[in-house]
């Protein structure tokens, strides 16, 4: 048990707040949620029933015994919110991608310092537990020099959703910043910046008003690494494909934890964030003249992880798991990749 529960607001309780949020401060004691902006209804009294719903997130910022503002809204209110709440003294949790650009990174990084408070990025699927898996094989260097890695956020979504902000061309809209934003910080977390970044980006559906696929290289001194997402992917092949000079890791599947918050349940328990079997993946190596082709149980993924780092870093000065750089490193990559896409060309990486 955790002896300091922090005094939470969470801004924002659509699909984000409600489902990836609000669970993980429910379950964990360290953390008193104790107003949530929700302007059209009152659900969030279903797991926070002592919480106060108020319409406007300055209630939050300005309520003297919040000590954290979770900012799970639409990601061009992300930078004006996460000021605000810095500016009152709060520490700020905000929803992936960080904000719409590097400029607006650099000032909120800035300001934090100035004020010394913390921002948390939500890039929880570095807790998925297929990532979680080629992090370990990765470190044990079973596919022995790495020459090429593969992951794909696909998805069956033809019809444009009209009702969906994402679907609306504003700042940080489009599938590049909402999924691209997850396979680009994992590629980070792995190989750390690439050298270079290429990218084909497009609009599939015939009324999109914005990206609805992509098709990156982060470029790296002896492999790359490819990042692709696209909305026509009826039949899924593998998510993860990684190959080495001793073999390959093939890996189908996704994390089942979205799927299982989703229908309300709740992250407790010893079998949480386990995969179905049929999706573990498959290891196929050969390593001085021994041959060895099995099947590697997944890890269980852990979003809570992510909340009991931010209890952690604010109650026990620990590390922090993600730090506001390297979510803005990849805001960067994101901007480098539609400069790649307009000039059809290679772009190297650099910081501005």
């Amino acid at each position: 048990m955790k002896e300091t529960a922090i005094n939470t607001g969470i801004i924002g309780y659509g699909l984000s707040g409600r489902y990836f949020h609000a669970p993980f401060l429910k379950t964990n004691p360290g953390f008193r949620v104790t107003k949530v902006v929700e302007r059209h209804a009152q659900s969030a009294l279903e797991l926070s029933p002592a919480a106060e719903i108020v319409d406007d997130y300055r209630k939050v910022a300005d309520d003297p015994e919040i000590d954290l503002a979770v900012i799970a809204v639409p990601n061009i209110f992300h930078y004006t919110m996460a000021k605000d709440c810095l500016q009152a003294g709060k520490h700020v949790v905000i929803e992936k991608p960080f904000v719409p650009y590097t400029k607006e990174a650099d000032d909120l990084i800035a300001l934090s310092q100035k004020v010394n408070r913390k921002i948390f990025v939500y890039h929880n699927r570095r807790w998925d537990g297929d990532f979680r898996t080629i992090r370990d094989i990765l470190s044990q260097k079973l596919l022995g020099n790495l020459l090429e890695y593969e992951a794909h956020f696909d998805r069956f979504s033809p019809e444009r959703k009209r009702a969906a902000w994402r679907d609306e061309p504003v700042p940080a809209s489009g599938v590049l910043y909402d999924l691209g934003s997850h396979l680009i910080d994992q590629a980070l977390v792995l190989f750390g910046k690439p050298g270079a970044v290429f990218a084909d980006i497009k609009a599939q559906r015939i009324d999109s008003k914005v990206d609805d696929y992509f098709h990156i290289h982060l470029y790296y001194p002896h492999f790359t690494a490819i990042l692709k997402a696209g909305v026509f992917v009826k039949e899924p092949g593998p998510r993860y494909i990684l190959y080495g000079n001793k073999g390959s890791f093939i890996k189908k599947g996704i994390d089942p934890q979205e799927e299982l918050l989703r229908k309300g349940l709740m992250p407790v328990g010893e079998h949480w964030g386990r995969e179905y079997p049929e999706n573990h993946g498959l290891l196929n190596i050969s390593d001085n003249g021994i041959e060895t082709r099995e099947t590697v149980d997944t890890e269980s993924g852990n979003y809570a992880a992510f909340y009991d780092n931010v209890h952690d870093v604010l109650t026990s000065d620990a590390e922090q798991a993600v730090k506001p750089e390297e979510a803005r490193t990849v805001i960067r990559i994101i901007e480098l990749a539609f400069k790649s896409e307009k000039t059809k060309s290679i772009i190297p990486f650099t910081e501005r």
